[in-house]
């Protein structure tokens, strides 16, 4: 994707301007841009949102439509996005934004990329209390856990979610935690085994950890 369309592109989700997101993305669709190219250029507009709405420039409002603009991108990309993401490797990943934080945007594109490269996948949602996360662990005995947030409050939901899978469950289950301020030193105060800002390099953690067992 060229740099100036790609800045165009964040420029405007992080403005919340639906109309010029989803024509640009119709255009990029249609020149054969790379739908991840597309995906990134919008997650680092939602990277903005995000930090919008921590230094209280955007509300809960905000945030709703950056997810609903969002969440129009993913459809329109999905086809293309499913194509271009093929694999053989398959597990179970549980996955779910930590209690206290709403934002899926991230999660979504995981979601849909794991089942891209065939795994299965059980969304919790947003909003999960640490002990549902062990409930769903215990019964559906996943490969790997997700827990996904964006604001920093969430990240003492995280760490609590670890310590209880590691208290409850027999087995070692990896912990990967996503957002996009998350970093290695949040990852060490949550106390999960993997880290990352990336959908896709999320899977590929995935994959190695399904490999690896």
């Amino acid at each position: 994707m060229d740099l100036s369309l790609r800045n165009i592109l964040k420029e405007k989700v992080a403005n919340l301007d639906e109309d010029g997101v989803l024509s640009l993305v119709h255009q990029a669709l249609e020149s054969g841009t790379d739908p991840m190219e597309i995906i990134s250029a919008c997650e680092e507009g939602m990277r903005l949102v995000g930090e919008k709405y921590e230094q209280g420039i955007f509300y809960l409002s905000g945030l709703i439509m950056a997810g609903e603009i969002f969440r129009q991108v993913l459809e329109l990309t999905q086809p293309a996005l499913q194509e271009a993401l093929k694999g053989e490797v398959s597990g179970r990943v549980l996955i779910g934004t930590a209690h206290g934080d709403i934002h899926d945007i991230g999660k979504t594109i995981l979601h849909i990329a794991l089942r891209s490269f065939g795994f299965q996948v059980e969304d919790l949602g947003v909003d999960v209390p640490p002990q549902r996360f062990v409930e769903r662990a215990l019964t559906w005995q996943p490969d790997v856990i997700g827990i996904s947030g964006l604001i920093t409050s969430s990240y003492e939901s995280m760490r609590e979610t670890v310590r209880l899978l590691r208290m409850a469950t027999p087995n070692h289950i990896p912990v990967i935690i996503g957002g996009g301020m998350i970093n290695e030193q949040i990852c060490r105060f949550v106390g999960a085994d993997y880290w990352t800002t990336d959908a896709l390099k999320g899977v590929r953690i995935c994959e190695q950890i399904v490999r690896n067992r």
